[in-house]
């Protein structure tokens, strides 16, 4: 993985015409894509346009192949251990309910689990009557790695959890987590949906056996791409929930036979063009260097977090002995939703996370709603001077 240490700023910004005339910091939800990754979506499409889908797809071959590659350097790991999925919670799934469970298993999680994931765990617990064990926080509102320790029992199979919450700042300990899976025998099953792409993400120093991101957040990559990692050793104990002919082929006992590698969790039909943008926002990354762009993120966020505190009326609700890039936070006079309303129409991105978010967190549950502002390495400090003044100009 390549760490350049430092990159031009004026080019990138270059590189990503609307930070000209808008303030984004809502990259937690939809980053903004560089040109490298609208071109390759927009070549693509203007080539399936004029020669056809499926022939343009055979002139795209070699980039196609590419994306395997690249996401195998992002998070060091083997190109067959990587699945193109259309989304990030679409393959979570994928290998959420490929897992080896029966009755009476249990599944160790966090109180920051994302809504959709503990939906999941939900339904299997319907389903195939497993149980679902929440760890505590510890005093700084990550995942609590000596309860963890404690909670886990003989009827143990499972942990799963998010590495940066979409809703608190906070950056759980990923790593240290996936030493006790090791240590127990435990698959660990992460989400990375808003970790990739802002934080260096080694699948083989975190321990995890399946990781899960999307393409539009910190990727800056398209809306409706995402992908799957599968630590080969357990490749062969997962049964796809579904299969078709790209997955797996049939034989002629009237049986069939998987594919070996993770693209057993791919369809044979997919966004070419969005793969080859995914592609692209990765390369461009790499290109950067990872370690100085998650280095620039941080800081930009303790930043932002800092002038928001200096203000009376602000209170920010970030947590985490290690923070991220989203910062979150109320004013004393002005409900989140208007607040973000407001920002919107002064040329400021940011969002509004809810209790819905993760429905197993007490301290977003008493909130009841705050403003998230997410930066990337592309914003300045200018910008989050600027921003401050308009959340205490309402």
């Amino acid at each position: 993985m390549r760490n350049h240490g430092t990159f031009d700023l004026a080019q990138v910004r270059a590189d990503t015409p609307a930070s000209a005339r808008l303030i984004h910091f809502n990259n937690a939800g939809a980053a903004l894509m560089p040109n490298a990754v609208s071109d390759a979506i927009f070549s693509h499409l203007d080539l399936e346009r004029r020669i056809g889908g499926y022939e343009a797809e055979t002139v795209a071959q070699p980039a196609i192949n590419d994306f395997y590659d690249a996401f195998a350097e992002l998070l060091n790991c083997d190109r067959g251990e990587i699945a193109y999925v259309e989304n990030a919670t679409r393959a979570w799934d994928m290998a959420f309910y490929a897992l080896p469970l029966r009755a009476g298993d249990r599944i160790l999680t966090h109180d920051s689990e994302y809504a959709s994931n503990y939906l999941a765990l939900l339904q299997l617990a319907k389903r195939l009557d497993v149980g679902i064990d929440v760890v505590p926080s510890d005093a700084h509102g990550q995942i609590d790695v000596e309860a963890l320790r404690r909670a886990i029992s003989s009827e143990s199979r499972v942990i799963a959890l998010t590495h940066a919450p979409t809703h608190n700042g906070l950056i759980n300990p990923a790593a240290e987590v996936g030493r006790i899976a090791r240590e127990h025998g435990l698959i660990y099953v992460l989400d990375a949906c808003q970790s990739a792409g802002q934080l260096p993400l080694d699948v083989k120093k975190i321990g995890c056996h399946v990781l899960s991101g999307t393409g539009r957040k910190f990727l800056r990559g398209p809306r409706g791409t995402g992908f799957l990692y599968v630590e080969q050793s357990l490749l062969q104990m997962l049964d796809p929930p579904f299969i078709d002919m790209h997955a797996a082929r049939a034989l002629p006992s009237a049986s069939f036979e998987l594919r070996s590698d993770a693209r057993r969790f791919e369809t044979w039909e997919s966004y070419v063009a969005g793969r080859l943008g995914l592609r692209a926002a990765v390369r461009y990354l790499l290109s950067l260097g990872v370690d100085t762009v998650s280095t620039r993120i941080v800081s930009l966020a303790a930043s932002l977090r800092d002038a928001l505190r200096a203000e009376q009326r602000v209170t920010v609700h970030d947590r985490g002995a290690a923070k991220s890039g989203i910062v979150t936070f109320t004013l004393a006079d002005e409900q989140a939703p208007a607040t973000a309303a407001r920002l919107r129409a002064a040329g400021a991105n940011v969002s509004v996370t809810v209790p819905d978010a993760a429905p197993l967190d007490p301290h977003l549950r008493r909130l009841q709603g705050a403003v998230r502002a997410s930066v990337h390495y592309y914003n300045t400090t200018e910008e989050i001077a600027r921003f401050v003044k308009l959340v205490v100009s309402g």
